[in-house]
């Protein structure tokens, strides 16, 4: 089949970016641990099977890559796979970095770096997950369940981007033709935490607060949520230091590929306002 593997296809941006692939009659290989069975063109991926990866690759020209979630080197499982696929004629591969750069973790920088030489394949360096905000996510289920915003970040600001903006620029690259080696996406305005706690209180119908502890404390609640300890204090780093102001970026690249603007985070609050009512089950 010529056509896309999407790895993470069940996921918040591999799950909209399906959706719109489909829309459009591209076909599509949805990768995941636990693959649907009334879905053709599901299929079961793991990264720490590597047995999975040559079926899940098998005929497709195209791939939106997530690599393995809360890691901090990707390269042991990715990087062979990468392999694969140039051996197979992958003509483009379409990543989802972060515009974060974890602490220590050089191997992050290197799969990017390895995407980028590749001709015709590409980095989307996406700014800080607006669905993060939202339950299952450890920060959306602290505000669902007391209110508050607990970080070391003070008023760093960050380019909260929306996971389906995210999702739309990779279906323009997946389904264009000429592609720029890297793109920063963020959402249309960088906002600290404080900010967000006041959009979510003045539509959420409740208030949120912000609470400053320190990152020892931000990495035991990652690891409480069942973070890898050395995911979770990567994470916590990232905070402690975001005061630097790194992560205030606002790029115009969603517009770009897409010819829309990006979702603003009051219009996010607004969709999914009855997400932080007291007492509301964990999404």
């Amino acid at each position: 089949m010529t056509g896309v593997l999407v790895t993470g296809g069940t996921g918040k941006t591999g799950g909209a970016l399906v959706d719109l692939l489909r829309d459009n009659c591209v076909p599509v290989r949805v990768a995941s641990r636990h693959p649907a069975a009334d879905d053709p063109g599901a299929v079961r991926f793991d990264w720490s099977d590597p047995t999975t990866h040559p079926a899940a690759l098998h005929g497709v020209d195209r791939v939106f890559l997530v690599p393995p979630v809360q890691s901090v080197d990707p390269m042991p499982s990715v990087g062979p796979f990468l392999a694969m696929a140039r051996r197979l004629g992958v003509r483009r591969v379409v990543l989802l970095g972060s515009a974060i750069v974890l602490p220590d973790a050089p191997g992050a920088l290197e799969l990017a770096a390895q995407v980028r030489a590749s001709p015709g394949w590409v980095v989307l360096r996406a700014s800080g997950f607006m669905q993060n905000f939202l339950s299952p996510h450890p920060l959306g289920e602290h505000i669902r369940l007391h209110g508050e915003i607990r970080t070391s970040a003070g008023d760093a600001r960050v380019g909260w981007i929306d996971a389906r903006d995210i999702a739309a620029s990779a279906a323009a690259l997946l389904t264009g033709s000429a592609a720029e080696p890297d793109y920063l996406l963020t959402g249309p305005k960088a906002l600290s935490y404080r900010d967000a706690a006041a959009v979510i209180t003045a539509h959420a119908g409740r208030p949120v607060r912000l609470v400053r502890v320190d990152s020892a404390e931000v990495a035991a609640g990652y690891r409480a949520a069942g973070m890898p300890a050395e995911f979770a204090a990567a994470l916590a780093a990232v905070e402690d230091s975001a005061g630097a102001g790194g992560d205030d970026q606002v790029s115009t690249a969603v517009l770009d590929l897409t010819g829309r603007p990006p979702r603003t985070f009051t219009g996010f609050v607004q969709e999914h306002a009855t997400a932080w009512a007291r007492g509301r089950p964990g999404r």
